[in-house]
């Protein structure tokens, strides 16, 4: 099974979001443990912090310009339901553990193209120049769905309307002179 350096969060810890994370510099894990790994990072902004090489920055251009339409659509549906996992959002959500299992394989044949056809050569030399560049490239296009999610005018309305119910008059008078 191929492996790559990835993070070294411990397995059982990934289930449990009151881990804390610890980024080691190397230790070696399957990419399907590496997955989880790289949505923690976007959840927790940690891929933020992380200098880009001009290598990774190859590999990042080709993994986002190798997405078609209907694959950024599928990341769309893919973060939707892995976010629906969440025990706060379970009530709220009637995603089928078939539908589920399904997206997630999407996600994973995806991520396999990406990295063993359409980049392939960006892959192979990011991974022995920078030892991050696979993670920094699939935690950008973790965040894709995210940036998807926001740019929609139903979304962003649904947000703004909020706003709606912030109690105006009540701050202006807490912070009044």
């Amino acid at each position: 099974m191929l492996t790559i350096l990835s993070t070294g969060i411990d397995q059982s810890c990934i289930a449990d979001s009151r881990c804390d994370i610890d980024w080691p510099k190397t230790g070696l894990l399957t990419l399907k443990h590496t997955i989880p790994a790289f949505a923690l990072t976007l959840m927790t902004s940690l891929c933020l912090m992380l200098p880009i090489t001009a290598h990774a920055q190859a590999l990042e251009t080709c993994f986002v310009d190798s997405l078609t339409g209907k694959e950024r659509k599928a990341l769309v549906k893919w973060m939707f339901f892995s976010m629906s996992t969440h025990p706060e959002l379970t009530a709220y959500s009637q995603i089928s553990a078939e539908d589920l299992l399904a997206s997630k394989k999407e996600f994973g044949a995806l991520i396999t193209r990406l990295m063993v056809e359409d980049c392939y050569n960006e892959s192979k030399t990011a991974l022995h120049t920078d030892p991050r560049a696979i993670q920094k490239a699939i935690a950008l296009i973790v965040k894709l769905p995210i940036k998807d999610l926001v740019a929609n005018t139903a979304v962003r309305s649904a947000i703004s309307d909020s706003a709606k119910h912030v109690d105006q008059a009540k701050i202006k008078q807490a912070f009044a002179p």
